[in-house]
């Protein structure tokens, strides 16, 4: 199928995509889908204490499921006594990523129905394959379609997405055409590939002559796109994108003020993971919420105690074929004040910052931890830096690699983005800076602002 694609005319790999997306749309939107929107839609409006009421059900249900099912946690919990409520979740084992790897044969459910496959992202370098009950996969739709029908989207209305979708060809670079269009469902998907300077200009006049309702996807390609449109002053038609939907990365705030001012509409966040985490949603008012029908959320300190601002441990349970308890997802949160309550009629627990990976630090033996929000800032100031990324390969020395404009960029942007570095990791740590012309998404399309490369020698050292 790949070589018949590559060899048919544009118009024809339009036709396959839309082929392609409605077998796949009937997996998704098939079985219980309807069934979880209605219910999704009524809950909407459930008190605190219901919502807690439901995830101690569901949590119950879930755990005594995978037990049952999973020869890994059938032996991981075969000492215990009695049921764990969720109120004792802490007597349960973390299980991290290592952990999950190692065993995902045995973690994987024993049951007799045909199990959907879901692969993790590769930007760690380790992809990871888990698998999904059809029901899970329809629920999991449910859930971020009801969320993004706050918003007035559906299947259907007219989308710009840009994801880690592999579907250009030779002749698509030939004539500047760096997307591929759903005809059917009126999605257009952007290529992440080839976000470069020479092409973005198709990139914002396509966007504008496309005309979608809502975007959805990496935000690091939107802002590519973004700035690209605001240095070049190209006025992007009000009132046309109703929602922004970023997905798979984490997002800063300046992405958010620059992608927000040139499309000229809001940007609604999200929070989620190939493997099946639980949903955190953000809210009309711009407050992030936990989602208790989707699991449980603990936030944990270095000794693993309940804590304000920590790792992120989950359990979710719309992962029914590959269960995920107490999983040490790999990223940092930070939760709201108990009592305060968002005036958006959500009223699940709300996350003051989400802080994306772990790993999305750089870390100076003289200042500690630098997180990716302190990261972006560090272009305030500056003029002329169009794109960098940090990589850390040792505790005294990172590398950053600039992409910028000559015409604006100078020694004085040097000396201040120098400066703004210096702030945060301290005199000691040797920075290095590389000019380059381009700076190369991983392979699965993202573009990674920080590359830490020494988690291992963190961990050996804490």
């Amino acid at each position: 199928m790949e070589r018949i694609y590559k060899i048919l005319p544009s118009f024809f790999q339009n036709i396959m995509i839309s082929v392609f997306n409605f077998l796949a749309y009937r997996k998704r939107y098939g079985g219980k889908y309807k069934e979880y929107r209605k219910l999704f839609f009524a809950n909407r409006g459930l008190s605190r204490k219901e919502l807690l009421q439901f995830q101690k059900r569901r949590f119950k249900i879930f755990l005594e499921e995978a037990k049952a099912n999973s020869q890994f946690y059938s032996d991981l919990y075969k000492n215990m006594i009695g049921e764990i409520e969720i109120e004792h979740i802490q007597k349960l084992p973390i299980i991290d990523k290592e952990t999950l790897r190692n065993n995902i044969g045995t973690i994987i459910v024993n049951k007799k129905e045909k199990l959907m496959v879901s692969k993790t992202g590769g930007t760690t370098g380790k992809s990871l394959e888990v698998k999904y009950r059809a029901i899970n996969m329809q629920e999991r739709f449910a859930m971020l379609d009801d969320f993004r029908s706050r918003f007035g989207y559906e299947l259907g209305k007219k989308t710009a997405w840009f994801s880690g979708k592999s579907l250009l060809v030779q002749n698509d670079l030939k004539k500047n055409r760096y997307w591929k269009t759903d005809y059917l469902h009126k999605v257009r998907y952007y290529s992440t590939f080839h976000i470069k300077q020479d092409y973005l200009k198709y990139y914002v006049e396509d966007l504008i002559k496309f005309q979608p309702e809502y975007m959805v996807g990496f935000p690091s390609t939107m802002l590519e796109i973004a700035n690209y449109g605001i240095k070049n002053k190209y006025n992007f038609p009000s009132g046309i994108i109703k929602a922004i939907f970023p997905t798979a990365e984490s997002i800063t705030p300046l992405m958010r003020v620059k992608i927000e001012r040139f499309f000229k509409t809001k940007m609604y966040d999200q929070y989620a993971s190939s493997e099946g985490a639980p949903f955190i949603f953000e809210c009309i008012e711009g407050n992030l919420h936990l989602e208790l029908q989707s699991g449980v959320f603990e936030v944990l300190d270095k000794n693993n105690k309940p804590a304000n601002s920590g790792r992120l441990v989950v359990t979710s349970f719309t992962t029914e074929a590959t269960p995920l308890i107490r999983y040490d997802i790999g990223d940092s949160v930070v939760l709201e004040d108990s009592n305060k309550i968002c005036s958006c009629g959500n009223n699940n627990p709300m996350v003051k910052k989400i802080n994306g990976r772990i790993d999305d630090y750089v870390y100076s033996p003289e200042t500690g931890k630098i997180n990716l929000g302190n990261i972006s800032n560090t272009l305030k100031g500056t003029f002329g830096i169009q794109n960098f990324q940090v990589v850390q390969d040792e505790l005294n020395r990172i590398t950053i690699y600039l992409v910028v404009d000559k015409n604006s960029y100078s020694g004085v942007s040097e000396s201040i983005f120098l400066k703004n570095w210096r702030e945060r990791v301290g005199n000691k740590m040797d920075v290095k800076l590389i000019y380059k012309k381009s700076i190369s998404v991983e392979a699965s399309g993202k573009y990674r602002m920080v590359k830490n490369n020494i988690k291992k020698i963190m961990n050996d050292q804490t």
